[in-house]
């Protein structure tokens, strides 16, 4: 989560939701729907990004972060919150300036840019903030908050293949 605040970008929260791999795979996307709900709940976030789908080599995690990439959207359309899709390429452009950056990199660049002590872990919440900075800055600077009150531009819920 980021807040853009007169063009500083403002670091707000960061997490990953993890799901017991036991659990029926229905019941995994819905605990990530009820989580993403609650997580709009707390934030009220203007805007929202996820990275599009990516799966390389391994094409077996496609289907299962597909299907909690759509539990995420659903979450978000649900409130009218505009959805940013970007590629992986994008937000490494966007954050390092290099289309092909490597991890590390990401990492090292969502640190300096939100003023952080370390690098986020896991690299998954690297990627979540880099997705969000790139989003709070593709906006106009100030936009109203979903309330009313206050200038917000909160950006990012992400889901990893890790995590579903």
């Amino acid at each position: 989560m980021v807040d853009n605040q007169d063009g500083k970008l403002i670091y707000i929260d960061h997490g990953v939701i993890k799901t017991k791999a036991d659990q029926p795979r229905a019941e995994r996307l819905f605990f990530i729907f009820q989580f993403v709900r609650s997580i709009i709940k707390k934030y009220n976030p203007a805007h929202a990004a996820l990275e599009t789908l990516y799966f390389g080599k391994n094409v077996s995690s496609a289907i299962p972060v597909a299907e909690a990439r759509g539990v995420i959207s659903a979450a978000i359309a649900e409130k009218g919150i505009p959805l940013l899709e970007l590629t992986p390429s994008a937000i490494k452009q966007g954050v390092v300036g290099n289309a092909r950056a490597d991890k590390e990199q990401v990492q090292e660049m969502v640190k300096i840019i939100l003023g952080l002590e370390e690098k986020p872990k896991p690299d998954h919440c690297a990627d979540a903030l880099a997705a969000a900075i790139c989003a709070a800055n593709s906006q106009p600077i100030q936009i109203q908050k979903r309330s009313g009150s206050g200038l917000l531009n909160r950006a990012k819920i992400v889901c990893s293949k890790n995590d579903v």
